[in-house]
């Protein structure tokens, strides 16, 4: 598919940028798919307003394809996104893919998701480190020959790998490539993305999102000013495809809309940049190089009767020494800042 074959609302959408969270996964006691709870976090996520859903990204966990899950995931998301009572042709829901693996595997899941309904794939490189930047953008354009592309610069704390300037530019010169998120957790590299993008020509074209959940904010506050010849071009990170966004929804949707509606930049709107990381510091457990990410957004999710307990697909992974003390920290530090009571209220309506 290619993206002008897209519904010309979602396209908009994705264009002019919105929340998009990283889909979790929920899991009963015995670590197997929870589908009850897994279509309430859909529910919840819709319902919070965010514009669209990434499913079989970094937050559902990669395992998800050798347990077998991959397709059930994205087809009860898919499902959720077309019949939920919120959702009707006036208020369109962007369906993004996660892809990973070889050549054959991402273009087998990019055919996957493609038969739910998913209007674009997120390819991950992380299975093709060690390959030569001629054999990534080759395998980056068989990929985006069947469906709609959208980068992703994963940290290489969680696996990522380092990416140029001059990959990004030949990245963003390739025609089906609709976004990338742009997720280093670095400034040096989230400015490569920037300036291979106004390189490429693209800047029109490839929408950016953040997924520096370190940053993001700023990240959306501030234009990257980048320069092509003599010219200085501006560009703007548009919305957020993060996974930080799986927790705390409707504020993140309230909190994109007042940074998209600001005519002032005041120094309240700066400061909430480093209430939001100091946030994401507990939930992604940077005191241990992330080891918790995943299970401290479960469990922000358990608190609230979302899932029932944090068990992710790895039996080792969990919650780390003091990591559910510093989620209980940034609750009460910034109580504006969750969404309790909404969650509260729906609840029930989630489950049925």
């Amino acid at each position: 598919m290619h993206f002008t074959q897209l519904p010309a609302d979602v396209l908009a959408l994705l264009r002019r940028g919105t929340v998009i969270p990283a889909h979790l996964l929920a899991l009963d006691a015995s670590r197997r798919l929870d589908r009850r709870r897994q279509r309430a976090l859909s529910r919840y996520y819709l319902d919070a307003g965010a514009g669209g859903l990434a499913v079989g990204v970094h937050a559902t966990q990669f395992a998800i394809r050798e347990a077998g899950l991959y397709e059930p995931v994205l087809k009860l998301a898919a499902d959720e996104a077309r019949t939920w009572a919120r959702i009707g042709p006036a208020r369109p829901a962007i369906l993004i893919a996660g892809l990973s693996g070889n050549t054959a595997q991402a273009r087998n899941e990019a055919a996957i998701a493609l038969a739910h309904g998913y209007h674009a794939g997120m390819l991950s490189l992380a299975a093709m480190k060690g390959a030569s930047e001629d054999a990534l953008i080759a395998h980056c354009t068989k990929v985006a020959a069947g469906i709609p592309l959208v980068g992703f610069y994963l940290q290489p704390a969680v696996g990522g790998i380092a990416l140029s300037a001059r990959f990004w530019r030949r990245f963003c010169a390739i025609e089906n490539v609709v976004a990338v998120k742009v997720a280093p957790f670095n400034r040096y590299r989230t400015l490569d993305v920037a300036k291979g993008l106004v390189a490429a020509g693209a800047e029109d074209r490839v929408t950016l999102y953040t997924g520096n959940d370190d940053h993001i904010v700023l990240d959306l506050l501030a234009p990257l000013a980048v320069k092509r010849g003599a010219e200085e071009v501006r560009v703007r990170i548009k919305g957020g495809l993060l996974g930080h966004w799986s927790v705390w929804t409707r504020r993140a949707v309230e909190l994109l809309e007042r940074i998209h509606n600001t005519r002032e930049i005041t120094p309240e709107l700066l400061a909430l940049d480093s209430r939001v990381t100091d946030a994401n510091s507990a939930f992604f457990d940077v005191a241990h190089d992330f080891a918790g990410c995943i299970a401290g957004c479960h469990e922000v999710l358990r608190r609230q009767g979302l899932l029932e307990g944090v068990w992710c697909l790895d039996p080792n992974e969990g919650l780390s020494p003091g990591q559910a003390e510093e989620i209980d920290r940034v609750h009460a530090a910034y109580p504006e800042m969750n969404d309790d009571a909404f969650v509260r209220e729906n609840l029930e309506k989630w489950l049925s």
